[in-house]
């Protein structure tokens, strides 16, 4: 029922390219250290609930994407923070779940925005339709780190 944790990434501004890490902070009640989002910078923080502590995309689904569209999407573009493999992400609704030491509590889909493929290519928004993965709030911070288990409770 479990996963791992595929890639850590993070953008230290709004519409900068996203970055791959080893590991990261996260912080209960902020986001991810280095994050624009946790900084109070990224693109939706201008917009009251529009942010997400953290964000989460399943590897399976950026494979279908570069199979089916042949758009880029292993290196951050899909611009969410963590990427999981064998776990699906919409089964953690209404659930809290441990990514390493973090606990984290579902929060919502992500669907695409249009400000993505702005900062992508043409067909990334259709592309990670239905596929955009989640966002969730920290309640316990920690780090986590590439490999980490994802533990649904």
């Amino acid at each position: 029922m479990g996963g791992f944790v595929e890639a850590v990434y993070v953008a230290p501004r709004g519409s900068a390219p996203m970055r791959r890490l080893a590991e990261v902070r996260a912080m209960a009640g902020r986001g991810l250290a280095g994050d624009r989002y946790c900084e109070g910078n990224g693109y939706w923080s201008r917009f009251p609930g529009g942010v997400c502590e953290v964000t989460l995309i399943e590897a399976e689904a950026l494979e279908e994407i570069e199979r089916e569209f042949e758009i880029s999407v292993m290196g951050g573009e899909h611009r969410r923070n963590i990427v999981t493999r064998g776990i699906r992400l919409l089964d953690l609704r209404r659930r809290r779940f441990r990514v390493g030491e973090v606990l984290l509590e579902y929060d919502r889909t992500r669907p695409p925005c249009r400000h993505v493929q702005e900062l992508t290519e043409p067909g990334m928004t259709r592309a990670l339709r239905s596929r955009g993965g989640i966002g969730a709030r920290i309640l316990e911070g920690g780090v986590i780190r590439q490999g980490d288990v994802v533990i649904p409770l």
